[in-house]
């Protein structure tokens, strides 16, 4: 179990990059999802013991990570969005460079151990090929064979389908599914599909806040019943929008706009407007917005607080 409470990290400046983070994980495919700047980096350095917190505590199967970082170093594999290979070595030279490098070693050789995750991610065909010549979906099974190497309790990817195909981001989908067993696996991402395809378990994180903490179909669950579905023409679409809580819109045939709707109150929803199912993605961009909303009324409130404080202290003067 990943146990992480009340995390945060606050910046010079200040800029609170975390805000009180609690999220309990288990074995299995765990999704964070988040817009960039939502706090998903700085979390993911600090459960890999590379980032300090300001404050809260992180323990891996009970062992605090925060006041012993090498406790999770030795458990870890890591995929990071960008990995560096080299583009001239083969496939095989590269995933043994990678082994010396994490210190990664066994009876028969590193090169037995590189023949062997080469195989299981399904590479060995490709060993003896240099990886420039390697497509997307192989960069990233040979960057998941490293992070797999040594038989890590936890491991961390980043983005892992950022930039692949459809075939090549199914593939990998099936990978990923097959290593979570027996391990914990945080997939951290933008990308709502893969959350939606592999992970029982999910978060929102937005500002550094976790916003939603439940599973694929239980974010679906709470707002199904409230997401409609219409046409708005594109001339119209901004007026639309200031009066409606729009969650995406689709150009459709250049003039005309298809767009889903969130309505608190069903009942009314825009006319001519369609009830529809709701998606995770639905979930996810109603949750962001609700989130935003709640911190600019924040801020206006702090603002109006302020304001006053102010024109009392100039009355008393």
């Amino acid at each position: 179990m990943l146990s992480i409470h009340n995390l945060i990290k606050i910046y010079a400046g200040p800029v609170n990059a975390l805000q009180g983070v609690t999220l309990n994980i288990g074995e299995g495919l765990f999704g964070l999802l988040g817009p960039n700047g939502a706090g998903k980096s700085t979390l993911m350095n600090a459960v890999a013991g590379l980032l300090e917190p300001t404050s809260g505590s992180i323990t891996l199967d009970g062992a605090d990570i925060v006041k012993d970082p090498r406790i999770v170093r030795r458990q870890l594999g890591y995929l990071p969005q960008d990995f560096g290979f080299f583009p001239d070595l083969t496939g095989i030279a590269m995933l043994e460079l990678m082994l010396k490098l994490k210190g990664v070693d066994g009876p028969g050789g590193r090169r037995k151990i590189a023949q062997a995750l080469l195989e299981r991610v399904n590479l060995a065909h490709a060993a003896k090929r240099k990886v420039s010549g390697y497509s997307g979906g192989m960069r990233q099974r040979l960057g998941l064979a490293q992070a797999i190497a040594g038989d890590p309790r936890l491991v961390i990817v980043d983005e892992p389908t950022a930039g692949l195909d459809p075939e090549e981001r199914h593939r990998f989908y099936r990978l990923l599914a097959e290593l979570a067993k027996n391990r914990i696996i945080l997939l951290s991402t933008h990308i709502v599909e893969d959350v939606a395809t592999l992970c029982p378990r999910m978060a929102v994180i937005n500002a550094g806040r976790v916003v939603i903490d439940t599973t694929p179909r239980g974010a679906r669950v709470a707002i199904d019943g409230h997401m409609f579905e219409g046409f708005i023409a594109d001339a119209e679409l901004d007026e639309f929008a200031r009066a409606n809580s729009v969650t995406s819109a689709i150009l459709s045939e250049g003039s005309t706009n298809r767009v889903r709707v969130h309505c608190v109150d069903a009942a009314r929803a825009p006319a001519g407007f369609e009830l529809s199912l709701a998606t995770l993605e639905d979930a996810y961009l109603v949750a962001i917005r609700s989130a935003r909303d709640a911190e600019l009324s924040s801020l206006a409130s702090a603002g109006s607080v302020q304001t006053g404080a102010a024109i009392q202290t100039r009355a008393a003067a």
